[in-house]
């Protein structure tokens, strides 16, 4: 933490904070300086590869984490096995359900992940006493549920090409925000998830992800290069396949 000189009585945030990426977008925007540095002392920073389990389903929680590198995807797991991703977070996104006791989802890192853990009885006695945090995390937890539900309209009506469309778009306006404020500019970007996973949160075969994928790339909306690196040449053309 930065020593800020003689009895000012002052306490500035802490180093690691300082040059932390989600620091002014996360629910770390909420806190103030002594929040942070006494949240600190309780965190840990830690790095995951793709494929890394964070936490399973059902499995008790004991604490939360920040994303803040990264794409983290959550499924379910049915009886007989079978899995269904059920959804993607992103950067500053936050890892966990407030006040839960256990996981809901499996939560597994599908890129390179960077986190800070914060044990559970920290985090959640720093809410119980913050009106600012509250209103953070519940601001994060609405905007869960519109992106749930718009993907839900996603699954149930829109075409092949129109989720593929939907689902590069969600990509690329999570890695490059400002995009949506000036969609003409390209973007780049790695895909998180495999063929095969693109089909299970689609609801698309492997073969058809491929297909659409393809048609896109002919079409000059994007360019493929190593089957995983996407640039989007104009948002607003990627958007217009959007339905």
């Amino acid at each position: 933490m930065i020593d800020n000189g003689i009895g000012t009585g002052r306490i500035d945030q802490p180093m690691t904070c300082c040059g932390c990426e989600v620091r002014h977008n996360g629910i770390c925007s909420a806190l103030n300086a002594a929040e942070l540095a006494e949240l600190s002392k309780q965190s840990r920073r830690s790095c995951h590869h793709a494929g890394d389990k964070l936490i399973g389903e059902s499995t008790e929680i004991v604490s939360y984490a920040n994303v803040i590198r990264g794409v983290v995807k959550l499924s379910k797991v049915l009886e007989d096995g079978r899995q269904q991703l059920v959804g993607l977070q992103f950067a500053p996104d936050l890892i966990g359900r407030i006040y839960g006791t256990e996981s809901q989802n499996t939560i597994e890192a599908a890129s390179v992940v960077e986190l800070c853990r914060v044990p559970r009885s920290s985090l959640e006695t720093l809410v119980a006493d913050n009106p600012r945090l509250q209103a953070r995390i519940l601001k994060q937890t609405l905007k869960d549920l519109d992106e749930a539900r718009d993907w839900m309209v996603t699954l149930g009506r829109k075409t092949a090409s129109e989720k593929i469309s939907c689902f590069l778009y969600l990509i690329a306006s999570h890695v490059d925000p400002d995009l949506r404020r000036d969609p003409s500019r390209p973007v780049r970007f790695e895909l998180p998830l495999s063929r095969a996973d693109i089909g299970d949160f689609l609801g698309l075969t492997i073969e058809t992800v491929s297909r659409q994928l393809t048609k896109l790339r002919l079409e000059g909306v994007i360019r493929i290069v190593n089957h995983r690196h996407v640039e989007v040449t104009e948002l607003r053309r990627l958007l217009a396949r959007c339905g």
